[in-house]
């Protein structure tokens, strides 16, 4: 039996019945853990085996945001505290070969901190471009404010996930940091050309070569002036057509108020526009039902573009000495976990 080509959380740090009879039923692709789901190492480790237990299989992707800064789902004091995208940043325009490999550094121990818990996805990194004026939900969040430190840095934390044995998700594609509202709030609207444009959609042309994106809850008048990109045919197209990303895209989460209608409808909508699954959040079991009537099987390019992300884990992560990484990282950031 395929696996549907959607993602869900969960309520708690522990499953529910009903959650284990939903998911058996369901077979979701994969699932994403939240604070609420973080107690202990040990704790999460045994939830992640039960979510993969749910659908019988082992390899079934558990996703996490695990940035840094304001948006780590692990954090002190049983995990350290990784900084945000802009101060990587800041170490890089001073020494730009020093910054991309903290970077890269910083991505490696994410990795670690992950794969010792079964989690093999991180949605990161960020490849958004701030504006001024823009809304602060991606803010501190960016690696800089230039098309070639995003890109740099975006790729460096991205090879560090993969090297340590975890999946990168590039994110927000086709860019969600010209918009001027928050999309978990309400839809942004970007009525700039395509070519003012082209500076948002650099950095994910410069990593179209990833695994996995997550699409903008943002509507891009140039493109498509009634949908966003999450929903909008013409918004998916124009990213595999003039982005070059042939990897797995899933929609941001199905429950920000930057999408409207009952959560049937804005499941099917994804997916018919190009999505090749849909994210679910925040555990609420009726939507994550009704999210599930607007699915279906993973199949055709969707169901290739999963194996072959899922292909990107390498079998054994790249060998490091954890202890001198964590002391050499410490270098960088004193004030981190002082």
């Amino acid at each position: 039996m395929s696996a549907a080509a959607c993602i869900f959380g969960c309520a708690g740090t522990t499953l529910s019945l009903e959650e284990r009879a939903f998911f058996k039923a369901v077979r979701p692709w994969g699932f994403i853990l939240f604070k609420r789901n973080v107690e202990t190492p040990q704790q999460v480790k045994a939830l992640v085996e039960a979510l993969r237990e749910t659908v019988d299989r082992p390899d079934a992707p558990v996703l996490i945001d695990q940035e840094g800064g304001r948006v780590q789902r692990l954090k002190p004091p049983h995990w350290q505290s990784y900084p945000t995208g802009r101060a990587y940043a800041a170490l890089a325009a001073n020494d730009p070969l020093t910054g991309r490999a903290i970077a890269r550094l910083g991505a490696r121990l994410i990795a670690e901190d992950l794969r010792r818990l079964g989690i093999t996805v991180d949605c990161a990194p960020v490849l958004d471009v701030p504006v001024p004026g823009a809304d602060a939900i991606i803010g501190d969040r960016a690696y800089g404010e230039s098309v070639s430190s995003i890109a740099s840095l975006g790729r460096a934390f991205a090879e560090g996930l993969i090297a340590g044995g975890v999946l990168p998700v590039i994110k927000h594609i086709p860019g969600h940091g010209r918009a001027t509202a928050d999309s978990h709030l309400a839809l942004p609207v970007v009525e700039e050309s395509l070519t003012a444009l082209e500076v948002d959609f650099a950095p994910f042309r410069s990593l179209s070569d990833m695994p996995m994106a997550m699409t903008a809850h943002v509507v891009y008048s140039a493109i498509d002036p009634k949908r966003p990109a999450t929903t909008s045919r013409a918004a998916i197209d124009f990213i595999r057509d003039n982005l070059g990303f042939d990897g797995l895209i899933m929609s941001d989460d199905l429950s920000m108020k930057a999408l409207k209608g009952d959560f049937k409808s804005r499941a099917r909508r994804s997916l018919k526009a190009g999505c090749d699954v849909v994210l679910h959040c925040n555990g609420d079991m009726a939507e994550m039902q009704a999210a599930a009537e607007g699915t279906h099987a993973l199949k055709g390019h969707a169901k290739r573009r999963a194996e072959a992300a899922l292909a990107r884990l390498p079998r054994t992560p790249e060998p490091f000495d954890e202890a001198e990484a964590r002391a050499r990282f410490a270098l960088a950031f004193p004030d981190l976990n002082s």
